[in-house]
Protein backbone atom coordinates (compact mmCIF):
# COMPACT_ATOMS: atom_id res chain seq x y z
CA UNK A 1 0.00 0.00 0.00
CA UNK A 2 2.70 1.98 0.97
CA UNK A 3 4.65 1.39 -1.98
CA UNK A 4 1.52 2.15 -4.69
CA UNK A 5 1.03 5.92 -2.39
CA UNK A 6 4.86 6.43 -3.49
CA UNK A 7 4.49 5.71 -7.12
CA UNK A 8 1.10 7.88 -7.34
CA UNK A 9 3.11 11.04 -5.79
CA UNK A 10 6.46 10.35 -8.32
CA UNK A 11 3.99 10.32 -11.09
CA UNK A 12 1.84 13.61 -9.74
CA UNK A 13 4.23 15.90 -11.66
CA UNK A 14 4.00 14.45 -14.68
CA UNK A 15 -0.02 14.26 -15.16
CA UNK A 16 0.11 18.38 -13.90
CA UNK A 17 2.52 18.77 -16.79
CA UNK A 18 0.08 16.49 -19.44
CA UNK A 19 -2.84 18.66 -17.95
CA UNK A 20 -0.90 22.21 -18.56
CA UNK A 21 0.55 21.21 -21.51
CA UNK A 22 -2.73 20.26 -23.41
CA UNK A 23 -4.39 23.68 -22.34
CA UNK A 24 -2.58 25.72 -25.20
CA UNK A 25 -4.04 23.13 -27.47
CA UNK A 26 -7.56 23.06 -26.82
CA UNK A 27 -7.01 26.80 -26.36
CA UNK A 28 -5.87 26.63 -30.02
CA UNK A 29 -8.79 24.23 -31.63
CA UNK A 30 -11.26 26.23 -29.66
CA UNK A 31 -9.66 29.85 -30.90
CA UNK A 32 -9.46 27.99 -34.67
CA UNK A 33 -13.36 26.80 -34.29
CA UNK A 34 -14.36 30.54 -33.36
CA UNK A 35 -12.66 32.00 -35.94
CA UNK A 36 -14.17 29.51 -38.91
CA UNK A 37 -17.86 30.61 -37.49
CA UNK A 38 -16.86 34.00 -37.47
CA UNK A 39 -15.77 33.77 -41.03
CA UNK A 40 -19.04 31.85 -42.35
CA UNK A 41 -20.93 34.89 -39.98
CA UNK A 42 -19.69 36.98 -41.94
CA UNK A 43 -20.09 35.98 -45.44
CA UNK A 44 -24.06 35.96 -44.40
CA UNK A 45 -26.48 39.17 -44.82
CA UNK A 46 -26.53 42.06 -42.90
CA UNK A 47 -29.60 41.23 -41.42
CA UNK A 48 -28.79 37.53 -40.26
CA UNK A 49 -25.21 38.65 -38.98
CA UNK A 50 -26.90 41.45 -36.31
CA UNK A 51 -28.78 38.39 -35.30
CA UNK A 52 -25.98 36.12 -34.70
CA UNK A 53 -24.94 38.98 -32.07
CA UNK A 54 -23.03 36.61 -29.64
CA UNK A 55 -20.45 35.48 -32.15
CA UNK A 56 -18.27 37.82 -31.13
CA UNK A 57 -14.66 37.61 -30.20
CA UNK A 58 -13.60 38.99 -26.31
CA UNK A 59 -12.38 43.05 -27.02
CA UNK A 60 -10.03 42.16 -23.70
CA UNK A 61 -8.60 38.35 -24.67
CA UNK A 62 -9.31 37.63 -28.42
CA UNK A 63 -6.79 35.09 -27.79
CA UNK A 64 -9.10 32.76 -25.91
CA UNK A 65 -12.37 33.25 -26.92
CA UNK A 66 -14.39 29.98 -26.99
CA UNK A 67 -17.44 29.78 -29.17
CA UNK A 68 -19.10 27.54 -26.40
CA UNK A 69 -21.35 29.71 -25.02
CA UNK A 70 -22.37 31.39 -28.51
CA UNK A 71 -26.01 30.61 -29.26
CA UNK A 72 -27.02 27.33 -31.65
CA UNK A 73 -23.23 26.37 -30.59
CA UNK A 74 -22.39 23.12 -28.29
CA UNK A 75 -18.98 21.73 -27.19
CA UNK A 76 -17.45 18.81 -25.56
CA UNK A 77 -15.76 18.76 -22.11
CA UNK A 78 -12.50 19.51 -24.12
CA UNK A 79 -14.16 22.89 -25.43
CA UNK A 80 -14.02 21.86 -29.21
CA UNK A 81 -17.74 22.58 -31.29
CA UNK A 82 -19.74 19.26 -31.45
CA UNK A 83 -22.71 20.72 -32.08
CA UNK A 84 -24.47 23.56 -34.29
CA UNK A 85 -28.16 23.53 -33.94
CA UNK A 86 -30.05 26.67 -35.44
CA UNK A 87 -33.11 26.20 -36.65
CA UNK A 88 -36.10 28.37 -38.29
CA UNK A 89 -33.30 31.45 -37.33
CA UNK A 90 -33.70 33.10 -40.83
CA UNK A 91 -30.08 32.39 -41.59
CA UNK A 92 -29.61 33.86 -44.90
CA UNK A 93 -26.04 32.93 -46.85
CA UNK A 94 -24.66 29.92 -48.30
CA UNK A 95 -22.16 27.25 -47.06
CA UNK A 96 -19.41 28.17 -49.15
CA UNK A 97 -17.70 30.29 -46.97
CA UNK A 98 -17.91 27.42 -43.80
CA UNK A 99 -14.64 25.80 -43.60
CA UNK A 100 -15.49 22.08 -42.70
CA UNK A 101 -12.06 21.17 -42.30
CA UNK A 102 -12.14 23.37 -38.80
CA UNK A 103 -14.46 21.22 -36.86
CA UNK A 104 -13.04 17.79 -36.09
CA UNK A 105 -15.07 16.63 -33.55
CA UNK A 106 -18.27 17.97 -34.83
CA UNK A 107 -21.09 15.17 -34.94
CA UNK A 108 -24.48 17.50 -35.31
CA UNK A 109 -25.42 20.23 -37.83
CA UNK A 110 -28.90 21.05 -37.90
CA UNK A 111 -29.72 23.76 -40.01
CA UNK A 112 -33.62 23.43 -40.71
CA UNK A 113 -35.86 26.16 -42.21
CA UNK A 114 -33.81 28.82 -42.78
CA UNK A 115 -33.27 30.64 -45.84
CA UNK A 116 -29.63 29.03 -47.00
CA UNK A 117 -29.16 28.79 -50.32
CA UNK A 118 -26.31 27.64 -53.32
CA UNK A 119 -24.96 23.96 -53.40
CA UNK A 120 -23.66 21.94 -50.85
CA UNK A 121 -19.92 21.90 -50.59
CA UNK A 122 -18.37 18.77 -51.24
CA UNK A 123 -16.33 19.94 -48.18
CA UNK A 124 -18.83 17.90 -46.28
CA UNK A 125 -16.96 14.96 -46.07
CA UNK A 126 -14.55 16.60 -44.22
CA UNK A 127 -16.97 16.29 -40.68
CA UNK A 128 -15.60 12.26 -40.00
CA UNK A 129 -17.25 12.11 -37.17
CA UNK A 130 -20.76 13.68 -38.24
CA UNK A 131 -23.57 11.48 -37.08
CA UNK A 132 -26.75 14.18 -37.48
CA UNK A 133 -26.88 16.59 -40.87
CA UNK A 134 -30.73 18.44 -41.52
CA UNK A 135 -29.92 20.96 -44.41
CA UNK A 136 -33.89 20.60 -44.97
CA UNK A 137 -36.74 23.40 -45.92
CA UNK A 138 -33.59 25.71 -47.24
CA UNK A 139 -33.45 26.92 -50.75
CA UNK A 140 -29.94 24.97 -51.36
CA UNK A 141 -29.70 24.16 -55.04
CA UNK A 142 -27.38 22.01 -57.41
CA UNK A 143 -26.50 18.17 -57.07
CA UNK A 144 -26.35 16.30 -53.97
CA UNK A 145 -22.72 16.10 -53.58
CA UNK A 146 -21.56 11.69 -54.01
CA UNK A 147 -18.95 12.83 -51.43
CA UNK A 148 -21.48 12.45 -48.57
CA UNK A 149 -21.08 9.01 -48.84
CA UNK A 150 -18.09 9.14 -47.27
CA UNK A 151 -19.84 10.60 -43.79
CA UNK A 152 -19.55 6.61 -42.79
CA UNK A 153 -20.89 7.26 -39.69
CA UNK A 154 -24.41 9.61 -40.53
CA UNK A 155 -27.41 8.26 -38.72
CA UNK A 156 -29.97 11.01 -40.45
CA UNK A 157 -29.91 12.86 -43.42
CA UNK A 158 -32.42 15.62 -44.08
CA UNK A 159 -32.14 16.96 -47.18
CA UNK A 160 -35.91 16.92 -48.01
CA UNK A 161 -37.82 20.58 -48.77
CA UNK A 162 -34.86 22.63 -51.41
CA UNK A 163 -34.35 23.04 -55.07
CA UNK A 164 -31.72 19.83 -55.39
CA UNK A 165 -31.71 18.38 -58.75
CA UNK A 166 -29.64 15.63 -60.47
CA UNK A 167 -30.12 12.00 -59.50
CA UNK A 168 -29.65 10.22 -55.88
CA UNK A 169 -25.64 9.72 -55.60
CA UNK A 170 -25.67 5.58 -55.56
CA UNK A 171 -22.44 6.35 -53.06
CA UNK A 172 -25.08 7.01 -50.19
CA UNK A 173 -25.62 3.26 -50.50
CA UNK A 174 -21.95 3.27 -48.16
CA UNK A 175 -23.86 5.01 -45.24
CA UNK A 176 -24.47 1.90 -43.45
CA UNK A 177 -24.85 3.64 -40.33
CA UNK A 178 -28.21 5.76 -41.87
CA UNK A 179 -31.68 4.88 -40.17
CA UNK A 180 -33.39 8.32 -41.65
CA UNK A 181 -33.04 9.54 -45.11
CA UNK A 182 -35.59 12.40 -46.37
CA UNK A 183 -35.16 13.67 -50.12
CA UNK A 184 -38.73 14.84 -50.45
CA UNK A 185 -39.80 17.56 -52.25
CA UNK A 186 -36.68 18.84 -54.30
CA UNK A 187 -36.21 18.12 -58.24
CA UNK A 188 -34.51 15.14 -58.07
CA UNK A 189 -34.28 12.98 -61.70
CA UNK A 190 -33.63 9.62 -62.81
CA UNK A 191 -33.21 6.29 -60.83
CA UNK A 192 -33.87 5.14 -57.23
CA UNK A 193 -30.55 3.89 -56.73
CA UNK A 194 -30.22 0.02 -55.63
CA UNK A 195 -27.49 0.81 -53.67
CA UNK A 196 -29.69 2.13 -51.05
CA UNK A 197 -30.89 -1.71 -50.27
CA UNK A 198 -27.71 -1.87 -48.51
CA UNK A 199 -28.80 0.69 -45.79
CA UNK A 200 -29.78 -2.29 -43.79
CA UNK A 201 -30.36 -0.40 -40.84
CA UNK A 202 -32.75 2.33 -42.47
CA UNK A 203 -36.45 2.90 -41.19
CA UNK A 204 -37.46 5.83 -42.74
CA UNK A 205 -37.13 6.35 -46.36
CA UNK A 206 -38.86 9.96 -48.01
CA UNK A 207 -38.30 10.37 -51.65
CA UNK A 208 -42.10 11.68 -51.84
CA UNK A 209 -42.50 14.68 -54.59
CA UNK A 210 -39.43 14.50 -57.01
CA UNK A 211 -39.50 13.35 -60.61
CA UNK A 212 -37.39 10.24 -59.91
CA UNK A 213 -37.98 7.70 -62.71
CA UNK A 214 -37.87 3.80 -63.60
CA UNK A 215 -38.72 1.18 -61.80
CA UNK A 216 -39.12 0.44 -57.96
CA UNK A 217 -35.69 -1.49 -57.10
CA UNK A 218 -35.94 -5.13 -55.93
CA UNK A 219 -33.54 -4.30 -53.69
CA UNK A 220 -35.56 -2.26 -51.57
CA UNK A 221 -37.17 -5.92 -50.66
CA UNK A 222 -33.45 -6.03 -47.93
CA UNK A 223 -34.79 -3.32 -45.91
CA UNK A 224 -36.20 -5.10 -43.32
CA UNK A 225 -35.85 -2.45 -40.70
CA UNK A 226 -38.22 -0.49 -42.59
CA UNK A 227 -40.90 1.40 -40.86
CA UNK A 228 -42.09 3.97 -43.82
CA UNK A 229 -41.74 4.13 -47.84
CA UNK A 230 -43.16 7.13 -48.98
CA UNK A 231 -42.21 7.65 -53.05
CA UNK A 232 -45.30 9.27 -54.03
CA UNK A 233 -45.53 11.81 -56.22
CA UNK A 234 -42.80 10.84 -59.08
CA UNK A 235 -42.41 9.58 -62.67
CA UNK A 236 -41.40 5.42 -61.12
CA UNK A 237 -42.82 2.78 -63.55
CA UNK A 238 -43.23 -0.74 -63.82
CA UNK A 239 -44.43 -3.45 -61.34
CA UNK A 240 -44.65 -3.30 -57.84
CA UNK A 241 -41.58 -5.51 -56.82
CA UNK A 242 -42.86 -8.81 -54.64
CA UNK A 243 -39.76 -8.42 -52.79
CA UNK A 244 -41.46 -5.13 -50.95
CA UNK A 245 -43.64 -8.41 -49.16
CA UNK A 246 -40.18 -9.10 -46.96
CA UNK A 247 -40.91 -5.91 -45.42
CA UNK A 248 -42.58 -6.79 -42.31
CA UNK A 249 -42.11 -3.92 -40.15
CA UNK A 250 -43.49 -1.40 -42.49
CA UNK A 251 -46.40 0.55 -41.15
CA UNK A 252 -46.52 2.96 -44.24
CA UNK A 253 -46.57 1.81 -47.56
CA UNK A 254 -47.15 5.29 -49.30
CA UNK A 255 -46.69 4.55 -53.51
CA UNK A 256 -49.48 6.63 -54.80
CA UNK A 257 -49.30 9.11 -58.08
CA UNK A 258 -46.85 7.53 -60.27
CA UNK A 259 -47.20 5.40 -63.33
CA UNK A 260 -46.93 1.80 -61.48
CA UNK A 261 -48.66 -0.91 -63.45
CA UNK A 262 -49.44 -4.74 -63.31
CA UNK A 263 -51.50 -6.43 -60.93
CA UNK A 264 -50.66 -5.23 -57.11
CA UNK A 265 -48.91 -8.20 -55.37
CA UNK A 266 -50.08 -10.75 -53.57
CA UNK A 267 -46.80 -10.39 -51.16
CA UNK A 268 -47.98 -7.30 -49.86
CA UNK A 269 -50.47 -9.18 -47.63
CA UNK A 270 -47.02 -10.08 -45.66
CA UNK A 271 -46.89 -6.66 -44.29
CA UNK A 272 -48.97 -7.63 -41.28
CA UNK A 273 -47.80 -4.30 -39.26
CA UNK A 274 -49.35 -2.03 -42.11
CA UNK A 275 -51.76 0.72 -41.19
CA UNK A 276 -51.32 3.02 -44.40
CA UNK A 277 -51.56 1.62 -48.25
CA UNK A 278 -51.97 4.32 -50.58
CA UNK A 279 -51.18 2.94 -53.91
CA UNK A 280 -54.19 5.14 -55.80
CA UNK A 281 -53.43 7.03 -59.19
CA UNK A 282 -51.24 4.86 -61.19
CA UNK A 283 -52.42 2.35 -63.78
CA UNK A 284 -52.44 -0.79 -61.48
CA UNK A 285 -55.01 -3.54 -63.12
CA UNK A 286 -55.97 -7.17 -62.05
CA UNK A 287 -58.55 -8.01 -58.71
CA UNK A 288 -58.17 -6.78 -55.07
CA UNK A 289 -56.24 -9.30 -53.60
CA UNK A 290 -58.88 -10.77 -50.66
CA UNK A 291 -56.10 -11.64 -48.90
CA UNK A 292 -55.52 -7.84 -47.88
CA UNK A 293 -57.70 -9.07 -44.97
CA UNK A 294 -54.42 -10.57 -43.09
CA UNK A 295 -53.75 -6.93 -42.78
CA UNK A 296 -55.78 -6.20 -39.73
CA UNK A 297 -53.18 -3.11 -38.64
CA UNK A 298 -54.46 -1.03 -41.64
CA UNK A 299 -56.42 2.28 -41.18
CA UNK A 300 -56.33 3.58 -44.93
CA UNK A 301 -56.32 1.58 -47.98
CA UNK A 302 -56.26 4.04 -50.96
CA UNK A 303 -56.91 2.01 -54.27
CA UNK A 304 -58.53 5.08 -56.08
CA UNK A 305 -57.69 5.75 -59.65
CA UNK A 306 -55.99 3.21 -61.21
CA UNK A 307 -57.49 0.42 -63.18
CA UNK A 308 -58.87 -2.59 -61.02
CA UNK A 309 -60.82 -4.59 -62.03
CA UNK A 310 -63.60 -7.09 -60.98
CA UNK A 311 -65.35 -7.79 -57.41
CA UNK A 312 -65.01 -5.95 -54.24
CA UNK A 313 -64.11 -8.18 -51.69
CA UNK A 314 -66.29 -9.35 -49.33
CA UNK A 315 -62.98 -10.05 -46.97
CA UNK A 316 -62.11 -6.25 -46.77
CA UNK A 317 -65.33 -6.34 -44.56
CA UNK A 318 -62.55 -7.62 -41.93
CA UNK A 319 -60.80 -5.10 -41.87
CA UNK A 320 -62.33 -3.34 -38.11
CA UNK A 321 -59.59 -0.55 -37.78
CA UNK A 322 -60.13 0.92 -41.34
CA UNK A 323 -61.15 4.38 -41.38
CA UNK A 324 -60.23 5.19 -44.92
CA UNK A 325 -61.51 3.09 -47.85
CA UNK A 326 -60.94 4.40 -51.70
CA UNK A 327 -61.52 2.35 -54.36
CA UNK A 328 -63.45 5.24 -56.86
CA UNK A 329 -62.74 5.36 -60.66
CA UNK A 330 -61.41 1.96 -61.30
CA UNK A 331 -63.42 -0.49 -63.17
CA UNK A 332 -64.79 -2.56 -60.21
CA UNK A 333 -68.54 -4.57 -61.10
CA UNK A 334 -70.76 -6.51 -58.80
CA UNK A 335 -72.54 -5.63 -55.70
CA UNK A 336 -71.14 -3.36 -52.74
CA UNK A 337 -70.53 -6.21 -50.39
CA UNK A 338 -72.50 -6.26 -47.10
CA UNK A 339 -69.72 -6.91 -44.70
CA UNK A 340 -68.39 -3.56 -45.69
CA UNK A 341 -71.13 -2.29 -42.89
CA UNK A 342 -68.93 -4.14 -40.94
CA UNK A 343 -65.99 -1.46 -40.74
CA UNK A 344 -67.85 0.82 -38.08
CA UNK A 345 -64.72 3.12 -37.57
CA UNK A 346 -64.81 4.02 -41.01
CA UNK A 347 -64.68 8.20 -41.54
CA UNK A 348 -64.62 7.76 -45.72
CA UNK A 349 -66.14 5.45 -47.92
CA UNK A 350 -65.48 6.52 -52.02
CA UNK A 351 -66.55 3.75 -54.48
CA UNK A 352 -67.61 6.30 -57.12
CA UNK A 353 -66.96 5.87 -60.82
CA UNK A 354 -67.37 1.96 -61.02
CA UNK A 355 -69.66 -0.18 -62.53
CA UNK A 356 -71.21 -1.36 -59.37
CA UNK A 357 -74.58 -2.81 -59.30
CA UNK A 358 -77.31 -4.30 -57.47
CA UNK A 359 -78.62 -1.64 -54.28
CA UNK A 360 -76.82 0.01 -51.28
CA UNK A 361 -76.27 -2.54 -48.37
CA UNK A 362 -78.27 -2.07 -45.22
CA UNK A 363 -75.94 -2.60 -43.07
CA UNK A 364 -74.30 0.54 -43.71
CA UNK A 365 -76.42 1.92 -41.59
CA UNK A 366 -73.95 0.76 -38.80
CA UNK A 367 -70.96 2.78 -40.62
CA UNK A 368 -71.76 5.76 -37.69
CA UNK A 369 -69.18 7.20 -37.56
CA UNK A 370 -68.78 7.94 -41.22
CA UNK A 371 -68.50 11.70 -42.52
CA UNK A 372 -67.99 11.11 -46.28
CA UNK A 373 -69.74 8.55 -48.72
CA UNK A 374 -69.62 8.95 -52.63
CA UNK A 375 -70.99 6.40 -54.43
CA UNK A 376 -71.83 8.37 -57.59
CA UNK A 377 -71.56 7.58 -61.29
CA UNK A 378 -72.69 3.96 -60.85
CA UNK A 379 -74.85 1.34 -61.72
CA UNK A 380 -76.53 1.16 -58.67
CA UNK A 381 -80.50 0.72 -57.89
CA UNK A 382 -83.30 0.16 -56.37
CA UNK A 383 -84.40 2.54 -53.27
CA UNK A 384 -81.83 4.39 -50.86
CA UNK A 385 -82.26 2.28 -47.46
CA UNK A 386 -83.89 4.27 -44.89
CA UNK A 387 -80.94 3.10 -42.85
CA UNK A 388 -78.49 6.17 -44.19
CA UNK A 389 -79.99 8.21 -41.33
CA UNK A 390 -78.41 6.73 -38.79
CA UNK A 391 -75.26 8.39 -40.17
CA UNK A 392 -75.37 11.39 -37.80
CA UNK A 393 -71.71 12.52 -38.44
CA UNK A 394 -72.18 12.37 -42.11
CA UNK A 395 -70.43 16.08 -43.80
CA UNK A 396 -70.96 14.83 -47.43
CA UNK A 397 -73.52 12.34 -49.32
CA UNK A 398 -72.74 11.66 -53.28
CA UNK A 399 -75.36 8.88 -54.67
CA UNK A 400 -75.63 11.11 -58.26
CA UNK A 401 -75.48 9.16 -61.44
CA UNK A 402 -77.09 6.17 -60.72
CA UNK A 403 -80.47 4.39 -61.03
CA UNK A 404 -81.54 5.08 -57.54
CA UNK A 405 -85.63 4.60 -57.41
CA UNK A 406 -88.76 5.26 -55.07
CA UNK A 407 -88.74 8.34 -52.57
CA UNK A 408 -85.87 10.61 -50.93
CA UNK A 409 -85.59 8.43 -46.94
CA UNK A 410 -87.71 11.08 -44.60
CA UNK A 411 -84.79 9.60 -42.49
CA UNK A 412 -82.53 12.22 -44.30
CA UNK A 413 -83.95 14.90 -42.06
CA UNK A 414 -81.55 13.49 -39.18
CA UNK A 415 -78.57 14.09 -41.08
CA UNK A 416 -78.07 17.87 -39.33
CA UNK A 417 -74.09 17.69 -39.88
CA UNK A 418 -74.47 17.76 -43.70
CA UNK A 419 -73.14 19.93 -45.65
CA UNK A 420 -73.54 18.57 -49.15
CA UNK A 421 -76.17 16.44 -50.56
CA UNK A 422 -76.19 15.18 -54.13
CA UNK A 423 -78.84 12.83 -55.37
CA UNK A 424 -79.30 14.28 -59.36
CA UNK A 425 -79.24 12.09 -61.93
CA UNK A 426 -81.39 9.09 -60.58
CA UNK A 427 -85.15 7.90 -60.97
CA UNK A 428 -86.28 9.28 -57.15
CA UNK A 429 -89.90 10.32 -57.67
CA UNK A 430 -92.52 11.37 -54.65
CA UNK A 431 -92.27 14.54 -52.75
CA UNK A 432 -89.23 16.21 -51.13
CA UNK A 433 -89.44 14.89 -47.46
CA UNK A 434 -90.13 18.38 -45.55
CA UNK A 435 -88.02 16.47 -43.27
CA UNK A 436 -84.73 18.24 -45.38
CA UNK A 437 -85.55 21.27 -43.87
CA UNK A 438 -84.03 20.17 -40.44
CA UNK A 439 -80.73 19.94 -42.31
CA UNK A 440 -79.51 23.30 -40.97
CA UNK A 441 -75.80 23.32 -42.50
CA UNK A 442 -76.56 22.20 -45.77
CA UNK A 443 -74.59 24.20 -48.51
CA UNK A 444 -75.20 22.50 -51.24
CA UNK A 445 -78.21 20.48 -52.60
CA UNK A 446 -79.02 18.94 -55.94
CA UNK A 447 -81.97 16.84 -56.56
CA UNK A 448 -82.26 17.62 -60.10
CA UNK A 449 -82.43 15.48 -63.09
CA UNK A 450 -85.22 13.29 -61.35
CA UNK A 451 -88.80 12.72 -61.10
CA UNK A 452 -89.93 14.28 -58.09
CA UNK A 453 -93.24 16.44 -58.45
CA UNK A 454 -95.10 18.46 -56.05
CA UNK A 455 -94.06 21.94 -54.30
CA UNK A 456 -90.48 23.05 -52.53
CA UNK A 457 -91.10 22.18 -48.88
CA UNK A 458 -91.95 25.83 -47.13
CA UNK A 459 -89.12 24.15 -44.54
CA UNK A 460 -86.31 24.83 -47.01
CA UNK A 461 -86.88 28.67 -45.61
CA UNK A 462 -85.01 27.28 -42.37
CA UNK A 463 -81.88 25.84 -44.41
CA UNK A 464 -79.75 29.83 -43.97
CA UNK A 465 -77.03 27.94 -44.68
CA UNK A 466 -77.78 27.20 -48.41
CA UNK A 467 -75.83 28.64 -51.32
CA UNK A 468 -76.48 26.18 -54.34
CA UNK A 469 -79.30 24.68 -54.91
CA UNK A 470 -80.41 22.69 -58.08
CA UNK A 471 -83.76 21.59 -58.52
CA UNK A 472 -84.34 21.69 -62.23
CA UNK A 473 -86.22 19.33 -64.66
CA UNK A 474 -88.36 18.19 -62.34
CA UNK A 475 -92.09 18.88 -62.31
CA UNK A 476 -93.21 21.41 -60.07
CA UNK A 477 -96.09 23.02 -58.55
CA UNK A 478 -97.40 25.75 -55.62
CA UNK A 479 -94.81 28.05 -56.88
CA UNK A 480 -95.43 30.63 -53.70
CA UNK A 481 -93.75 28.87 -51.19
CA UNK A 482 -91.01 29.66 -52.76
CA UNK A 483 -90.72 33.05 -52.22
CA UNK A 484 -90.32 32.52 -48.76
CA UNK A 485 -87.77 29.65 -49.25
CA UNK A 486 -85.45 32.21 -51.51
CA UNK A 487 -85.75 35.03 -49.30
CA UNK A 488 -84.52 33.45 -46.22
CA UNK A 489 -81.49 31.35 -47.86
CA UNK A 490 -78.00 33.03 -48.94
CA UNK A 491 -78.67 31.30 -52.38
CA UNK A 492 -75.25 32.05 -54.35
CA UNK A 493 -76.54 29.80 -57.36
CA UNK A 494 -80.11 28.77 -57.92
CA UNK A 495 -80.96 25.80 -60.99
CA UNK A 496 -84.55 25.79 -62.08
CA UNK A 497 -86.45 26.20 -64.86
CA UNK A 498 -87.32 29.52 -66.30
CA UNK A 499 -90.98 29.01 -66.51
CA UNK A 500 -91.27 28.51 -62.56
CA UNK A 501 -89.12 31.42 -61.82
CA UNK A 502 -90.46 34.20 -63.87
CA UNK A 503 -94.15 33.53 -62.28
CA UNK A 504 -92.61 33.77 -58.86
CA UNK A 505 -90.69 37.14 -59.50
CA UNK A 506 -93.55 38.58 -61.17
CA UNK A 507 -95.70 37.54 -58.46
CA UNK A 508 -93.96 39.27 -55.56
CA UNK A 509 -93.97 42.69 -57.96
CA UNK A 510 -97.15 42.38 -58.85
CA UNK A 511 -98.57 42.06 -54.97
CA UNK A 512 -96.06 44.92 -53.93
CA UNK A 513 -94.52 42.86 -51.98
CA UNK A 514 -91.69 43.87 -49.86
CA UNK A 515 -89.07 45.19 -51.87
CA UNK A 516 -86.18 43.11 -50.23
CA UNK A 517 -88.12 40.15 -51.76
CA UNK A 518 -88.77 41.21 -55.56
CA UNK A 519 -84.79 42.43 -55.34
CA UNK A 520 -83.60 39.07 -54.31
CA UNK A 521 -85.68 37.10 -56.81
CA UNK A 522 -84.76 39.42 -59.76
CA UNK A 523 -80.87 39.19 -58.50
CA UNK A 524 -81.90 35.21 -58.53
CA UNK A 525 -83.36 35.56 -62.47
CA UNK A 526 -79.80 36.51 -63.72
CA UNK A 527 -78.13 33.36 -61.86
CA UNK A 528 -80.23 31.30 -63.60
CA UNK A 529 -79.44 28.10 -65.47
CA UNK A 530 -82.00 27.08 -68.30
CA UNK A 531 -81.91 23.48 -68.32
CA UNK A 532 -85.89 23.23 -69.25
CA UNK A 533 -86.21 25.59 -71.94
Amino acid sequence: MAKKLNLEILLLPVFLVLIISSKPYMASASIEEANALLNWKASFASQTQSRLHSWNLLSHKPSTTSPCTWFGIFCNSAGSVIKINITSFGLNGTLQEFSFSSFPNLKYVDLYMNSLFGTIPSQIASLPKLIYLDLSTNHFSGEIPPEIGLLTNLQVLYLSENQLNGSIPHELGRLRSLYDLALFSNQLHGPIPASLGNLNNLTYLYLFNNSLSGSIPLELGNLTNLLELCIEINKLTGPIPTTLGNLNKLTLLIASQNNLSGPIPHEIVNLISLTYLWLWQNQLSGHIPKELENLISLTHLLLNQNQLSGFIPKELGNLISLTELRLSQNQLSGFIPEELGNLVSLTSLELWQNQLTGSIPSSFGNLTNLKVIFLSHNKLSGPIPHEIGNLKSLVRLHFDGNNFSCSIPPSFGGLRNLTFLYLRENQLSGLIPEKLGNLISLIYLDLSENQLFGGIPSEFGLLTNLEHLDLSAAVWARFELAVFVFVCCPLLLLVVCLAVLRPIVKSAVQKKRCSVIAKTLEFLETKVWSVNH
